[in-house]
């Protein structure tokens, strides 16, 4: 689950992180009150939405400006315009694809005098399966491309578990920055404030880009950008409390409240198949026959008739479903439930795209009896070959 900047900030902030002062907005009316209160001189007006890129990103309006989604204002009056001009639009980063995002946020904040920019992270490495930090005195840029032009510049190591955090830590990072005396003091400090806030709230991923030396000699987290463990989100109802659904999916949402894996593709053929390892390759044998997958969704081992009616709804809910493809191998989960469910959501929302169903396992050939008196449409395939030449032959007409 990820959040906004403004809420990682204040989730850091819980933990000593030193951030600038800062004021959300969701109204052009709060704007003059927000760039008051903080006082100036300088006030940056970021646009917040769920994307990297945001300070290069274009407006898809003309009426926003050509100054990108992170604007430097130097005045109350210039505050009110950036936020007349953000606030509403659909802003194009590098992280958005062309569809872009809306802004229906915004975070008006402190201007701060920048002496230094570094990178910082902190990851779930799953080759040790420990908290790694990533550091690199490339801050503001883009970690990607630091990575593929001057790898040299990053720093890598992980933290033992059993010992958590410990003072070599910070002056590692400390000396991979080049900071020394009180600055490297106040990075140790960070790094031990970082490293608590992850694991006390079950995060995946913190990156601080960048983390910067201002001109007082002060450290502090210039932005922030977390994303949290999902399936650890119910122990933590106050971080779960932060998510901006209009930063996702409709689909995935409706498939998150039956706790069904799915994830939006770019693709014309729905998939529902019954765990991730047989999701990928049906995925796969699908684009091996010349089309693409349109979703991946694993409905589980244990999936119920109504789960399966609501996974069946989900997909033929995406216009961009031109075929649908049903691939259950029975174990734990039985092929007559699959059948029963397929039959429930086809009468409930019709179909209008061929349906093609491959059932293995656990009562295969009830559920094979199930669907073939059903009277409905459903292509039958015996293996996932078969499967996967039919729909993508019936797609195609």
């Amino acid at each position: 689950m990820n959040i906004h900047e403004y809420q990682a900030k204040a989730v850091l902030k819980e933990f000593g992180v030193p951030v600038s002062n800062g004021r959300p907005v969701f109204k052009a009316e709060e704007a003059e009150a927000a760039a008051k209160e903080l006082g100036g001189p300088l006030w940056v007006v970021k646009s917040q939405i769920h994307a990297g890129g945001r300070g290069k990103g274009k407006f898809k309006e003309a009426e926003a400006g050509e100054k990108g989604g992170v604007r430097l204002a130097k005045s109350v009056d210039e505050v009110k315009q950036f936020v007349g001009e953000m606030l509403g639009k659909t802003l194009v980063t590098i992280q958005t694809g062309p569809a872009g995002k809306q802004v229906n946020r915004l975070y008006i904040e402190d201007g701060s005098d920048i002496e230094k920019e570094f990178y910082l992270s902190m990851l779930v490495d799953r080759e040790t399966s420990r908290i790694a930090f990533v550091v690199s005195t490339e801050g503001g840029m883009n970690i990607e491309d630091v990575a593929h032009d001057t790898p040299e510049k990053i720093v890598t190591f992980s933290v033992d578990p059993a010992t958590g955090v410990m003072g070599h830590h910070g002056r590692r990072v400390a000396k991979a920055l080049g900071l020394s005396g009180d600055l490297a003091k106040q990075a140790e400090k960070v790094v031990s404030q970082l490293y608590a806030a992850f694991v006390a709230k079950d995060m995946e991923m913190l990156e601080i880009n960048p983390l910067i030396v201002g001109k007082d000699g002060k450290i502090k987290a210039l932005d922030a950008k977390i994303s949290f463990d999902g399936n650890a989100m119910y122990r933590h109802p106050d971080i779960f409390a932060l998510r901006d659904e209009t930063e996702e999916d409709a689909k995935e949402i409706e498939a998150s409240k039956y706790d069904l894996n799915y994830i939006t593709l770019d693709g014309t053929i729905g998939c529902m198949v019954n765990g991730a390892g047989l999701a990928m390759a049906t995925m796969d044998i699908i684009k091996l026959y010349g089309e693409s997958p349109a979703n991946f969704l694993d409905v589980g081992g244990g999936a119920t008739k109504e789960k399966v009616t609501a996974a069946f709804k989900i997909i033929t809910a995406d216009p961009n479903v031109q075929g649908i493809l049903i691939n259950i191998f029975g174990g734990i989960m039985r092929c007559d439930v699959i059948a029963e469910g397929v039959i429930a959501a086809v009468k409930e929302v019709g179909l209008k795209v061929p349906l093609v169903v491959r059932l293995e396992g656990t009562n295969v050939e009830l559920g094979k009896d199930i669907i073939a008196k059903s009277g409905l449409n459903v292509i039958s395939a015996d293996d996932l070959d078969d499967a996967a030449q039919k729909i993508v032959k019936a797609v195609r007409g």
